[in-house]
């Protein structure tokens, strides 16, 4: 700035100063602030603190590479307590901090109450946690799998494996319903039958009846997507013997969920974007840092390296853009493609990421990896217009 050779006259000085005013704030090394709107309770805490691991190994390395454009990152955090309307807050109150871009919810049910604050605000909202698509929006970019690139690829194994004949159960919650709506006509077109669905409400301790009800169903796999207060399930299942006549293809399976199945539960089957168990040196090295900057005993799950994801194509998109502006960001990150552990991630013009997914089944207090599928491009089920 010093060498500039610039004069303002007392008329002019205001203008000056508006246009001197961003180099001068670029130039500061003042932090960018991207907003996190993850839950640290109300019943999937354990995903939000996986997330915030991701977010602050990537802010870790951003940092030490030189920020982005020179600056630092600073991630805030919000907590959504699980439910929509402390979302929905919570994005507001970073919106108005002057956030770059908002990672985060964990929840479909939060998502959905997210994507209009994204829209009107004109703020990118980064969301890396699978889910069961339909949503194409400008501002949004999803780092996390769809269904076909999770029940696509499992239900296919599941039905080759272990039977054709499939009991749903799962919580009674925007994700699972929408997962199984999707899961039906898979199931029928692989020659399949689904004998029964059921939802639970949250509120089940004592799971023995729903145990007795899918072990008369005679099915061989047991298609689950209970998360958070239903897990319990598994435990008392395995100790009913239920688990020695079905298969459980479990959705959205992650390392961080093992520990509470307390060793029961063995040989279920998932599909997941990262195993932390892998034997490929890029992931051993990642889950060896992050083991490094978590708590002792503190799992490692894709949802981490899924959240890592995130910033990293923050810092790409902006430098690609040249600019800390949303609009050019969001140009930018269209088409991207970054490198991650597990291969690249790329971004389609529908924002949504193709990425490398593998079978994986639960083994110990381990996921280890079935079979490796290769790259996995997604259909979302929407397309954003004029794409």
């Amino acid at each position: 700035m010093a060498s500039r050779s610039i004069t303002c006259t007392t008329l002019a000085l205001l203008v000056c100063a508006a246009v001197l005013q961003p180099s001068r704030a670029a130039e500061s090394g003042e932090p960018i602030r991207v907003g996190a709107v993850l839950p640290f309770s109300g019943g999937v805490e354990l995903y939000g603190q996986q997330a915030k691991l991701g977010l602050e190994l990537a802010a870790r390395d951003i940092n030490a590479a030189g920020g982005i454009l020179g600056r630092p990152v600073e991630v805030i955090y919000v907590d959504d307590k699980t439910r929509p309307g402390s979302a929905a807050d919570a994005m507001r109150s970073l919106v108005e901090k002057g956030v770059l871009a908002v990672v985060g919810p964990i929840t479909s049910q939060n998502l959905n109450a997210l994507v209009p604050i994204a829209e009107s605000s004109k703020t990118p909202l980064l969301y890396a946690t699978n889910y069961e698509g339909g949503k194409c929006s400008r501002y949004l970019f999803s780092f996390g799998a769809v269904p076909n690139q999770e029940l696509g690829q499992l239900l296919p194994y599941m039905t080759r494996t272990f039977g054709n004949t499939y009991f749903l159960l799962g919580a009674d919650r925007v994700w699972p319903h929408q997962m199984f709506d999707i899961a039906q006509p898979l199931i029928e077109k692989l020659g399949g039958k689904v004998v029964a669905t059921k939802y639970t409400l949250g509120t089940e301790t004592d799971f023995s009846p729903l145990i007795k009800e899918v072990a008369a169903s005679k099915a061989k796999v047991l298609l689950f997507a209970l998360k958070g207060d239903g897990m319990d399930f598994i435990r008392q299942a395995d100790e009913a013997g239920l688990l020695k006549d079905i298969t459980v293809a479990f959705l959205g399976l992650s390392e961080v969920d093992l520990g509470i199945f307390r060793g029961k539960g063995q040989n279920m089957v998932t599909v997941v974007p990262a195993v932390a168990a892998s034997e490929d040196p890029a992931v051993k090295a990642f889950v060896a840092k992050a083991h490094a900057a978590a708590e002792p005993g503190v799992a490692v799950s894709n949802y981490v390296m899924t959240h890592y994801n995130t910033l990293i194509a923050l810092k790409a998109a902006a430098e690609k853009a040249g600019k800390l502006d949303k609009e050019a960001i969001i140009d930018a990150m269209a088409g991207l493609a970054i490198p991650s552990p597990t291969g690249p991630v790329a971004l389609g013009q529908d924002h949504h990421a193709a990425m490398n997914m593998f079978i994986a089944r639960t083994q110990g207090s381990e996921l280890v990896q079935v079979r490796a599928l290769g790259e996995i491009a997604p259909k979302p089920g929407c397309s954003l217009a004029g794409r």
